[in-house]
């Protein structure tokens, strides 16, 4: 296979990764965990997450996994790592950075610390403890919807700068 199509497939892995990936965040931040936040009995809600994080977990796990390798490998094949030099591709810091920290509370923090902990939080005030996931999604959410945005918007040319 040709580096050109090499390419087109990467391109292709990289959006649908990103696709199922930030569209699993908006659907765990504005529908699952505000039903969640209504269940009146608290273990029923951490009986509910658990399964169901557990489940989005490997595939998030899995789709960032090719989301990363497919944008350092259109990086590399189009030898374009100079723009992390350059502010008008500010968005692709902003993927990075987005991949990064993804990355790391998925395979780092969550498994050994982030899990026990909110776990732990929430049999002390499961009512705040999903509050503080809900914001933390939330936040998440818009500065990866951003990313995607400034993405969209700057493989065509325009850097809003």
């Amino acid at each position: 296979m040709d580096s050109y199509h090499s390419l087109i497939i990467a391109r292709v892995l990289h959006v649908v990764g990103v696709v199922l990936w930030i569209g699993g965040v908006a659907f765990v931040t504005t529908v699952l965990i505000p039903a969640l936040r209504q269940l009146p009995s608290k273990q029923q809600r951490m009986d509910l997450f658990e399964s169901l994080e557990g489940r989005f977990g490997t595939q998030a796990k899995l789709v960032t996994l090719i989301t990363g390798l497919s944008g350092f490998y259109m990086l590399d094949a189009m030898d374009a790592w100079n723009r992390y030099q350059q502010e008008g591709f500010w968005w692709i810091h902003m993927m990075t950075l987005i991949w990064a920290i993804f990355t790391l509370v998925l395979f780092v923090l969550e498994p050994l610390v982030l899990h026990r902990w909110f776990h732990q939080q929430a049999q002390l005030n499961s009512q705040r403890s999903f509050l503080l996931l809900h914001r933390m999604h939330y936040v998440l959410l818009f500065i990866s919807l951003v990313a995607v945005a400034g993405a969209i918007a700057g493989v065509r040319g325009w850097t809003f700068i």
